[in-house]
């Protein structure tokens, strides 16, 4: 298809001021599409800082056009239903030749894809990437979000959860739907193997950094039994606020020596630390498809990550190792395992994150749900 389309991503999570790491793998989907289509993005969010009611940023690189919309915190639940409905529809007077909307998230932005299929007569696709339609987070969901979110589906084109597994659990809460998986995307540019030339054992871990979901304390405990097993080794922990767990490194007597507490970086330089790494490790309790982990892949590091969610749909059993959730003994042996011998094929690894979740990959297989969007 040559004709160049203009998709409105409407997205529940998207980088901003207020979070400005919140849903960058959404932005790397749109980014990946703009290479041929002009996208547009409409975010809404609260920020503490505003003082009037309501501040629209709008911004514009190469074929992406971003409108942000900051809302004044209310607890008041009628006027913040107001000020997001006041802030969509201002936005989307600005927005014009509108071919198909690419909602991000199910609830509650959806309620705006239905309005602009029943309204203005446009169709409308959904990615998905909520780890909150698992169990037992599942059991969280309030019956009005249950109850739009399936309204929301039935009327999609497409439903394109970044798994199947995340597939299954939107179908067991009766999200009924035509279900489409498209994985996350990598730029397979930026992340490349280099050559390692370590002295030292490098054992990298990136995350959000919090406890519940990605079990740092439990890798940590796992960095003071490997401290008696092996001597040459150094933890990179990078992520939000990740100097905050010193406190309970320090309360176990591990050797801060051996820990790089490194905050949160732009994700142009996470590439860096990747490719010096001899073990990318995610212990965490639940997952969908981490970007993290593909992005290893791409820079030719081996993976040890806990068999949650739909990681194990995309994991060659040449790439590393699956271990189970909590299960900190199977992860001090496995580290020791790639410690010893592991010598990963890191051109066989980028060749298949190339093939899989490449920009060119995951922009064709877009852009053929949007044509038969248009036609239903």
């Amino acid at each position: 298809m040559n004709n160049k389309l203009h998709i409105l991503f409407l997205c529940g999570w998207y980088p901003s001021r207020v979070l400005p790491t919140n849903g960058d793998f959404i932005e790397r989907h749109a980014l990946a599409i703009s290479l041929k289509h002009q996208i547009t993005v409409i975010h809404i969010i609260t920020d503490k800082s505003v003082s009037n009611n309501l501040e629209i940023i709008s911004t514009k690189a190469k074929q992406i056009t971003t409108h942000i919309a900051y809302l004044k915190k209310t607890k008041n639940p009628i006027k913040k239903t107001y000020l997001y409905a006041k802030a969509f529809l201002r936005i989307l007077r600005k927005i014009k030749n509108l071919d198909v909307v690419h909602l991000n998230e199910v609830y509650p932005f959806g309620i705006f894809s239905l309005y602009l299929k029943w309204f203005k007569n446009k169709q409308y696709i959904i990615s998905e990437h909520h780890t909150g339609y698992h169990k037992p987070q599942a059991e969280k969901l309030t019956f009005t979000h249950k109850f739009i979110s399936k309204i929301i589906t039935k009327n999609a084109t497409f439903i394109c959860p970044v798994s199947n597994d995340l597939r299954d659990a939107m179908r067991a809460l009766n999200l009924k739907g035509n279900y489409f998986r498209v994985p996350n995307v990598v730029n397979t540019d930026l992340f490349f193997p280099t050559e390692n030339t370590n002295n030292t054992f490098i054992i990298t871990h990136i995350s959000n950094m919090l406890n519940a979901h990605k079990n740092v304390e439990g890798f940590l405990n796992v960095v003071k039994k490997l401290d008696s097993k092996i001597t040459n080794f150094k933890i990179k922990l990078i992520g939000a606020d990740a100097e905050k767990y010193k406190v309970f490194a320090e309360k176990m007597s591990i050797n801060l020596q051996k820990i790089e507490f490194i905050n949160q970086i732009p994700h142009k330089e996470v590439v860096a630390h990747l490719q010096k790494s001899d073990v990318f490790v995610l212990f965490s309790n639940y997952e969908n498809l981490p970007c993290v982990v593909l992005e290893s892949f791409a820079c030719g590091v081996p993976v040890i990550a806990t068999n949650v969610g739909g990681i194990s749909e995309f994991f060659p059993k040449e790439f590393g190792s699956l271990i189970p959730p909590k299960d900190e003994n199977a992860l001090l042996n496995n580290i020791l395992k790639i410690h010893r011998n592991f010598k990963p094929d890191k051109k066989a690894m980028h060749t298949y994150v190339v093939e899989n979740f490449s920009e060119d990959k995951i922009l064709k297989k877009f852009e053929k749900l949007y044509i038969k969007s248009l036609k239903a």
